[in-house]
């Protein structure tokens, strides 16, 4: 049973989508906010997101950053292509203006649930010329090995496995502690500069790219 969780603060919204699904065959689960939506996401890893923008505390634009692995719809009231192009730049995959059809909708999950299941799942991450293999903890540039600490392993798979997003410093911290314990956010700073420094030693390639006040992203 695949399982999508709606982040909406609307509960007439979010009680007409839960009866759908539920209708549908999908199992659902359901945030208010987007603070609570980052909690909900620490304890489960739903199969696709139905995200609104306008929500409470931290709102969609804040927590799609922070969203890996998993297929987002937006579900928004704003109609503004420039929002759209951000937000599919920025992470999601799909984008629907309320008010909705609700067949269209369900389309769209389906469209998104078959494109996520046919990704295959591979031990090589590559990017660029890097080519990292989670079997075997190794890294190359440019088909050179480079010798990584396990934190500085831990950073860089993190990145290869959301390349196209920004990770948060405090989401990194975070998603690495589960394969190190030794980086902290005042020692951060320092193993992505000796991960970049040996990266580019090896193929004279500034991989990882600094957006200020935000995080980490790869860039080639």
């Amino acid at each position: 049973m695949k399982h999508i969780l709606i982040i909406d603060d609307d509960i007439y919204i979010g009680n007409m989508l839960e009866e759908v699904l539920i209708k549908e065959g999908f199992q659902v689960s359901r945030a208010y906010s987007g603070t609570e939506a980052l909690l909900v996401l620490s304890s489960i890893h739903p199969d696709l997101i139905l995200l609104d923008l306008m929500l409470p505390g931290l709102n969609g634009e804040d927590i799609l950053p922070q969203i890996t692995d998993i297929p987002v719809i937006v579900v928004s009231a704003k109609v503004d292509t420039a929002d759209k192009v951000d937000l599919l730049l920025g992470g999601a995959v799909d984008y629907i203006t309320k008010p909705f059809d609700i067949k269209e909708l369900l389309a769209r999950i389906t469209v998104q649930l078959r494109i996520a299941s046919r990704q295959p799942v591979s031990n090589v991450l590559t990017f660029a010329d890097l080519t990292l293999n989670t079997d075997t903890h190794t890294v190359s540039a440019n088909n050179v090995p480079v010798k990584l600490t396990r934190t500085e392993y831990a950073i860089l798979k993190l990145l290869m496995q959301n390349p196209t997003q920004v990770i948060t410093k405090s989401l990194l911290l975070d998603r690495i502690s589960e394969d190190t314990p030794d980086c902290t956010d005042s020692s951060l700073k320092m193993h992505i500069s000796n991960l970049r420094k040996k990266l580019r030693e090896v193929s004279e390639q500034d991989y990882i790219e600094a957006v200020w006040g935000i995080g980490f992203k790869l860039s080639c």
